[in-house]
């Protein structure tokens, strides 16, 4: 069984045009609406996905989806505060935000200014799983994949981040990736991202995130599995193409609305609020773009972020499309891969998964449903109590309420996928017991899925 320190309700306000939930006649109807358009990678500016077939499952009357785990409970604890038995405090989204941004913006540079994937078919069912977590690839010691050793290579002189530097990226074969940010770890992870193997959030800093996506792509393509950038890597990605990787944007008036105040760390005070949304223009925009905040500011420095102000951004990949057959979700390098029924991948993502202590399932199971915009259960009489609240709640949706923007659920009971307020986060926390996604993430992968779709967990 998952961890039940959370148990989750989520009501289906929403779902994506395709057969999660049949739409036979029933005298209970959905509340608002039993159909309304999918929600897209990009969450303030969704595009519509084609129709797809309908199911033959029954209806369903406001459906309750329990859920095992919160994304804003991760290990990271405080000194317990008075009224909680645990012993521990639970971090706000804030607090979690901003310590994330803070400990990257130090290990970052100051020097900043303005200035169609190629896919190979494979069986799902042999593929076998990448070789250890990214820290076991050698990178750092020279000892590679397998035994190999790679040949001893400089890495690539750094530079500023701009939009020049961004798109006029070179790579010529030897050396590799500077340490830190770079222009050319900023373009890489864009043309990731639009190869459909995400690093999560792109911020141009050479780390696990990046190592296990390229390690994804490389995988994928049927080449030689070591995470490490090469020349076959870098053109077969179209690194040594003409196009715009980083560009400017104006901020519109609608970017500027629908945001939420600081959100309180109490969960009755956050009860009462109708939404979790957005604190800021900056974060709306950084997981519209797939950036990291802190990386937005950077580039950006100086600026507020009002409407009619231009700024900088990247320019990450449109999303995917098909229709997925498979799921596999391998414990063992962290990453979701999505398959269509041809056996070709469709998407690939890093992803959180439970820890040793409360782990993730093991097995084939099936996806019951999808609920976008997902509310959020607390009941302190089966889980812990959080302050002074020993009444049952209902938090409110939102891309910073516990579970994001999506909520995919499993046919084992408690568990689901799910999108994070935390995005920064997945490969330096675990999970209650299921699978966190960035929120864009898994509103695409929302998009491709529907009833029945097989989700096999491999260890």
């Amino acid at each position: 069984m998952s961890y039940t320190s959370h148990i989750a309700r989520i009501t289906l306000l929403t779902l994506i045009a395709s057969p999660l939930v049949a739409q036979t006649p029933t005298t209970t109807q959905l509340d608002p609406a039993p159909i309304v358009p999918p929600v897209t990678q990009q969450p303030i500016a969704p595009q519509q996905a084609p129709a797809a077939p309908q199911s033959d499952a029954p209806a369903a009357g406001d459906p309750i989806i329990p859920m095992a785990e919160s994304a804003l409970d991760d290990v990271q604890v405080e000194p317990g505060v008075q009224g909680d038995p645990s012993g521990t405090r639970i971090p706000s989204v804030s607090e979690l935000s901003k310590a994330l941004q803070d400990k990257e913006n130090g290990e970052t540079q100051s020097d900043v200014g303005l200035g169609t994937d190629n896919v190979i078919t494979i069986n799902p069912d042999t593929v076998e799983p990448n070789a250890g977590p990214p820290q076991d690839t050698g990178q750092a010691t020279g000892q590679g994949v397998g035994g190999i050793t790679p040949a001893a290579q400089p890495p690539i002189p750094s530079q500023p981040v701009t939009p020049a530097t961004v798109n006029a990226a070179s790579y010529s074969g030897v050396g590799g990736l500077p340490e830190g940010r770079s222009p050319v770890t900023v373009k890489l992870q864009v043309l990731l991202d639009r190869a459909g193997v995400s690093v999560s959030i792109i911020d141009g800093v050479k780390g696990g995130m990046t190592e296990s996506a390229l390690k994804a792509y490389e995988a994928r393509m049927g080449l030689p599995v070591d995470g490490l950038l090469d020349a076959e890597v870098w053109d077969m990605l179209g690194g040594n193409d003409i196009d715009v990787y980083m560009k400017q944007y104006t901020i519109t008036e609608a970017d500027t609305q629908g945001l939420s105040a600081p959100l309180p760390r109490d969960y009755g005070e956050l009860a009462k609020l109708d939404r979790m949304g957005y604190t800021s223009v900056s974060e709306k925009l950084a997981e519209r773009f797939h950036m990291s905040e802190s990386f937005l500011k950077l580039v950006n420095p100086g600026v507020g972020f009002y409407a009619g102000e231009t700024i900088v951004v990247v320019e990450p990949g449109a999303n995917a499309v098909g229709k997925v057959a498979k799921i596999i979700i391998d414990k063992s390098d962290r990453r979701l891969r999505a398959w269509d029924a041809t056996g070709t991948e469709i998407a690939n993502y890093p992803v959180a998964i439970g820890s040793a202590g409360t782990p993730s399932p093991s097995g084939h199971m099936t996806v019951e449903a999808v609920a976008l915009e997902p509310t959020y259960h607390y009941n302190p009489s089966v889980n812990f109590k959080q302050g002074d609240n020993d009444k049952p709640l209902t938090l409110p949706p939102g891309p910073n309420g516990p579970v994001g923007l999506v909520w995919i659920d499993l046919s084992k009971p408690t568990y689901g996928i799910h999108g994070t307020p935390e995005p920064a986060s997945l490969f330096t926390a675990h999970s209650h017991g299921c699978v966190r996604m960035a929120n864009w993430d898994a509103q695409e992968l929302a998009s491709l899925v529907s009833e029945g779709v097989i989700v096999d967990f491999r260890e």
